[in-house]
């Protein structure tokens, strides 16, 4: 079951090649399902990249086949890549890394293995986004609020959000505008969503009609 469909004395045949690809099309398939489960905002591009990872991972070590030289040289380019990308945070770093261990199986004709390890990791981390305490909050919003720098934001605002919010943290405060104004970042949980327009009419006569914005909570922000 857990041996390779490559021949090492034949070497690569039409056959084994196209059951590797195939094996890596539905894998990769399967590792954008389990994201797209685990993030209700995935973007279109995360989820082409994780279907087309396997693919293109498994076709660079077809082609590396035990060249110590080249498999250096395939290292450094990934490396570069690194580079030449955004940070993103440790769960979606996570997920690339899944797609390229499911490559490295196909690659070497474990088709067997990278099955296995295409459901063991994905249940593992479909499970883990809905423990409680390790998921994030689908229904926490981020508060943005500009304040003129003559008001203290501290407790500013504890009225308002005692009436129409279950949860108000300031998770940022910086200063706007050439030292003008502040602005401050909540993360809240709504009473009732309904009432969202009527809360932010009171934020805004308190925070002088300047700018307000209440939208989808971002990822968290760590970064690797």
């Amino acid at each position: 079951m857990f041996s390779s469909v490559i021949n090492q004395a034949e070497g690569l045949t039409l056959q084994s090649s196209l059951i590797c690809i195939l094996s890596s099309i539905a894998l990769g398939l399967l590792a954008a399902v389990a994201y797209r489960i685990n993030n209700r905002h995935a973007s279109k591009n995360m989820l082409v990249s994780l279907m087309v990872l396997p693919v293109l991972v498994q076709a660079v070590i077809m082609l590396v086949n035990g060249s110590v030289g080249a498999g250096i040289a395939v290292m450094g380019a990934f490396n570069l890549v690194r580079f030449r990308s955004t940070p993103g945070n440790s769960r979606d770093i996570c997920y690339i890394f899944y797609a390229m261990g499911l490559g490295l199986a196909t690659g070497m004709g474990y088709i067997g293995f990278a099955v296995l390890l295409a459901f063991a990791a994905g249940i593992i981390l479909v499970v883990v986004s809905f423990i409680p305490g390790l998921s994030q909050n689908s229904a926490a919003k981020l508060l943005r609020i500009s304040i003129p720098e003559n008001l203290d934001y501290n407790g500013c605002f504890d009225d308002i959000f005692n009436e129409y919010c279950g949860k108000a943290n300031l998770i940022q405060a910086k200063s706007a505008g050439m030292g003008t104004m502040f602005d401050l970042r909540y993360e809240i949980i709504e009473k009732d969503a309904k009432r969202e327009k009527e809360m932010i009419d009171k934020l805004r006569c308190r925070n002088g009609n300047l700018p307000i914005s209440c939208g989808i909570m971002p990822a968290n922000p760590e970064e690797l």
